[in-house]
């Protein structure tokens, strides 16, 4: 309890309202020393203090720490479980293909290492890949499932599978633009270090 006290004392004592109200209380001191105060001067002092630590700025709550390497290990938890929900899905032989390399893919981006640092440093790069991995990729290979089923029923129109591997077809062409920008940040930091060297071999 004491510790804790004297904890919240040690708080205040650096607060913006204690500096401010400190500043303001000084200044007090000063008209004091100047002869403006008079024999009122502890009500001056305390006055300006007061209005010092009124007219402070509230103290900046800092952000929660967040660790985006921690999404990336939940993502891959997700990842895993796709895998095994498409394992059990029958597909014809060109979705089914395509949606290896998919897999393959993201599996890439995904696996612990320097790659996954880089994509982790990209925040617009994870939703794509977890929006794809979570939503996109399931949605898709769900809605062949059930429209293969009607088109059993109802035969006609374009084929299930035709869908299913145009969707899969656009999803890597947006897995292959997420590729492309996190090469292109890697290429940026190496010629960044190679300028650093070459400046500080001529200094």
């Amino acid at each position: 309890m004491a510790t804790s006290r004297a904890t919240g004392v040690l708080t205040y004592l650096e607060s913006r309202k204690n500096l401010a109200g400190s500043a303001c209380g000084v200044a007090g001191l000063a008209l004091t020393l100047a002869g403006v105060a008079g024999a009122y001067w502890p009500l001056v002092v305390a006055g300006l203090y007061g209005a010092g630590a009124l007219i402070a700025p509230p103290e900046r709550t800092a952000p929660p720490p967040f660790d985006p390497r921690e999404e990336l290990g939940v993502l891959r938890e997700d990842f895993g479980r796709l895998r095994g929900y498409v394992a059990g899905v029958e597909l014809p032989s060109g979705p089914g293909e395509a949606l290896a390399e998919l897999l393959e893919l993201y599996g890439a981006l995904l696996e612990p290492g320097w790659v996954a640092d880089v994509l982790a440093a990209d925040p617009e790069a994870v939703h794509a890949v977890s929006r794809a991995v979570r939503q996109d990729v399931p949605e898709s290979v769900d809605a062949y499932n059930r429209t293969r089923w009607w088109s059993r029923m109802a035969p006609g129109g374009e084929s299930p599978e035709r869908h299913l591997e145009r969707q899969l077809g656009l999803l890597r062409e947006e897995a292959q633009r997420v590729t492309a920008g996190l090469h292109e940040v890697e290429a940026r930091r190496q010629q960044t270090h190679t300028t650093y060297l070459e400046e500080r071999g001529r200094s």
